[in-house]
């Protein structure tokens, strides 16, 4: 059937056989008819008629309040900061444990427990501390803890989700009572930039080996952030309450509660019936839904965020290029935004966010981007690199799960391309408190081809994601290796100022883009929702690493 006869008859093209659930192919049958849509009435519009324009910030608090309730999708496995790298760990802990710089919501950086940090020559960090900041469980902070802290994330036994960050260091030491100098083998611009989040996470030296090989999962942080770790109820929820020690401004809130619910529709149900008050990573189904409840409000802002279809097998077919090609190709992009995402994101053919450049020069920013807007679906061409590569009827398996619609639907969508070009691509269901596992551990990747990774920048870097792959960076979860391709990173990293680092970061961006380590998707904002209790939560991704829980308080 083509086009026009589906724009003269309404018809919807014939029906497929999907793996999967029956909510899966229903809204695979929705993506469709966006397609049919699409093609007659022009440029994609948001099918759930909400607007997705940014907010700069939620209004300030109007006074304190006793306690409120945060719904998280998963339980955090730990709460340990060297392996603190995903958002249900980052969303608590950033309220708790402190680092050395503070991401602000404006997605710039400034002093946090270092009141100042030096850059006496190209290899050499100096943090000078803040006097008299206080730890939870006793104690004042000196240069003794935040070496030890710096040295836990160094320390290949504890297999640190950061350890990539400190790959440069060659010391970190004592330099005076609230001093510390970080020396490093060669010129490293992203370092700096990290002791703003959970990687310049400092907590008491005597606390976290008094907790020895418990620390994370029972007990205090030992940290000296606004909040202290309370009650973990296993399976249920973690409360903080507010330290009243705390060096900075005081918390406006007693206590938050956040509640695990990782069904999609619990958490919106919770939302609803105000049994939580506030939640981020809103489930893009119930976007109308909260919006029209009368309720609360629905925010979105800058998330730094895009949604990526990570490669983590490139021994099978996707080895090949022209497979990874064909995929990209055959995605429906706009129909996923406007059905995986609720209408709010921008279909993109580029591995960073536009905002990750905001201090490139616009020259730069062409080149990075040149090439990548993503087109229409070209089945046919996808077809034909399939042939070419001799993959028609291959089996892939790509890993889906309940967290919300922007995984299980993008699982979905990228089944159906495959069953168009002539792949064979299965989905396998992982539940949501495992899903994060995907990102750090081998073992739960084995058999699975590729997932759908919604990815945040660290750093407002483009080379955040870019160091990703990297031969053997971390989330090179492929194991992808092209010398050339480090090379342009080590030389980025080498190169303080940021208009000279983005130019070459430019290169880097569009070769990654032609290989395809992850295949793109979209760009996503955040999205908060507040009902009518309280304000104040930050709109933007900085909740990773932001005390952000401190600024939520009476809206009225």
């Amino acid at each position: 059937m083509t086009t026009s006869d589906a724009c003269r008859t309404g018809r919807r093209g014939r029906g497929r056989r999907f793996a999967g659930s029956t909510a899966a192919r229903g809204a695979l049958a929705g993506l469709a008819a966006l397609a049919v849509l699409t093609a007659c009435a022009g440029p994609p519009k948001n099918a759930t008629g909400i607007s997705s324009a940014l907010s700069a910030d939620t209004p300030r608090a109007k006074g304190d309040i006793d306690s409120f309730t945060w719904a998280l999708y998963a339980e955090p496995p730990t709460l340990d900061y060297t392996v603190a790298f995903d958002y249900p760990q980052n969303m608590v802990l950033s309220n708790v444990c402190e680092s050395l710089m503070r991401w602000t919501p404006k997605l710039t950086t400034e002093p946090g427990l270092a009141r100042k940090a030096s850059h006496p020559d190209p290899t050499t960090w100096v943090y000078d501390l803040r006097a008299g900041v206080r730890f939870h469980g006793g104690g004042t902070m000196t240069a003794e803890d935040v070496v030890h802290s710096l040295e836990r994330q160094r320390d290949p036994d504890n297999a640190a989700a950061w350890a990539q960050v400190f790959q440069n260091v060659t010391s970190v030491r004592k330099t005076g009572a609230l001093q510390v100098t970080v020396k490093l083998k060669k010129p490293d611009s992203q370092f700096p930039q990290y002791m703003a989040s959970a990687a310049g996470v400092v907590a008491s030296k005597a606390g976290v080996e008094a907790a020895g090989k418990d620390y994370g999962t029972s007990g205090g942080l030992a940290c000296t952030g606004p909040f202290t770790l309370g009650t973990w109820n296993k399976g249920q929820s973690i409360e903080l309450d507010r330290f009243d020690g705390y060096w900075g401004k005081r918390a406006k809130s007693g206590r938050v509660v956040f509640r695990f619910l990782p069904d999609a529709s619990a958490r919106t149900n919770a939302l609803l019936s105000g049994e939580a008050d506030g939640s981020y990573l809103i489930p893009t189904e119930s976007y109308a839904r909260l919006r029209g409840s009368g309720v609360g409000k629905l925010y979105f802002g800058e998330g730094l965020s895009t949604v990526n279809v990570a490669v983590t097998n490139m021994r099978g077919a996707l080895g090949d290029l022209r497979v990874r090609r064909a995929l990209f190709l055959a995605l429906d992009r706009s129909g996923f935004v406007q059905v995986g995402l609720g209408g709010v994101g921008t279909p993109t053919g580029a591995l960073t966010t536009r905002a990750a450049w905001a201090d490139a020069p616009e020259r730069t920013r062409k080149r990075a981007f040149a090439g990548l807007r993503p087109g229409a679906p070209d089945i046919a061409r996808a077809k034909e690199l399939i042939k070419e590569a001799g993959a028609t009827g291959k089996t892939l398996t790509i890993a889906t799960s309940s967290i919300g619609q922007d995984v299980s639907l993008l699982a979905t969508a990228v089944q159906d391309a495959g069953t168009r070009i002539g792949l064979d691509i299965r989905l396998k269901s992982i539940a949501p408190n495992a899903f994060t596992a995907l990102f750090t551990d081998p073992g739960a990747r084995k058999g699975i081809d590729m997932f759908p990774l919604t990815y945040y920048d660290s750093i407002t870097d483009p080379l955040d994601v870019l160091m990703n792959f990297k031969s053997g960076a971390y989330l090179n979860f492929s194991e992808h290796s092209d010398k050339a391709y480090d090379k342009l990173i080590d030389r980025a990293s080498a190169v303080d100022d940021p208009r000279r680092r983005l130019g070459i970061e430019a290169a880097a961006h569009r070769r990654a883009a032609r290989q395809l380590p992850w295949i793109p998707v979209a760009e996503w904002p955040t999205a908060v929702f507040l009902n009518k209790r309280i304000t104040g939560a930050p709109t933007t991704i900085s909740y990773m690493y932001h005390p952000w829980a401190a600024d939520v308080g009476a809206a009225r």
